[in-house]
């Protein structure tokens, strides 16, 4: 065996043991796959057509909902996806009482946003509890302190049976009932036909949207969903 072929079996043997090392290296220092991050849905304001056809008139259930004249409504209160400034997990809903906004926190760090109307003297339940029932086009049964104030209201009392579903029905096309500790809070997300009270602190309490976003609103949040109500300024959360 001649010295050059002793030198080629070796350079050969030794390349084979370090690839091989390599290979091994790779193998064993190798970490986890990364997770890919779950997709963000897009988010840019609604198109004139988008806001034509969201805020149209519609019929549903037999009851004829008029067109909202959008044009006169502040834009922010616009129904449009936005970067989740909550931090809660999806799934929940979110009212920012003095922002006049309800979120419905989304995977992928957004959310669905509303403009909202709210009581006249705020909406003074905050804190969490459970979307635990819910209701298409449901009778209107003012409390009895209520009609105390409003004897007018008397023949729409729990008593009476409440008003009758329909258009003119003060909790609108849809209401979520808010229950905290098994408990009704007597708080309502509800629908309205009064568009002029979005953003402002104008209805008789709850908090309302109109029609056609809370029929949208509904679609959305299902029953035991979370709710988490603010009545101090929400911080954004930074975006991760």
């Amino acid at each position: 065996m001649t010295s050059e072929y002793q030198m080629s079996r070796r350079a050969f043997v030794i390349g084979s043991v370090s690839m091989t090392a390599t290979l091994a290296g790779c193998a064993t220092t190798a970490g986890r796959a990364p997770v890919p991050e779950m997709a963000r849905r897009p988010i840019e304001p609604p198109s004139e057509a988008e806001l034509q056809a969201r805020y149209a008139a519609v019929e549903d259930s037999g009851h004829l909902l008029p067109a909202i004249p959008y044009k006169q409504i502040d834009p922010k209160y616009y129904r449009q996806r936005v970067v989740d400034p909550t931090g809660e997990l999806p799934g929940t809903v979110v009212v920012d009482t003095p922002g006049r906004f309800l979120y419905v926190v989304e995977p992928g760090g957004t959310a669905m946003r509303y403009g909202v109307g709210i009581g006249k003297d705020g909406f003074a339940w905050q804190g969490e509890g459970v979307i635990h029932w819910r209701q298409p086009w449901p009778r209107w049964k003012p409390p009895n302190e209520m009609v105390a104030r409003q004897p007018s209201l008397k023949k729409f009392s729990i008593e009476n049976g409440g008003m009758d579903p329909g258009i003119k029905n003060p909790l609108g096309a849809r209401a979520l009932y808010i229950f905290q500790n098994g408990q009704d809070t007597l708080y309502r997300l509800h629908g309205s036909p009064e568009w002029a009270s979005i953003g402002k602190a104008t209805s008789s309490g709850c908090v309302r949207l109109v029609n056609q976003d809370v029929m949208d609103l509904y679609t959305r949040v299902p029953y035991h969903a979370r709710i988490v109500v603010h009545q101090d300024v929400l911080k954004a959360v930074p975006a991760v």
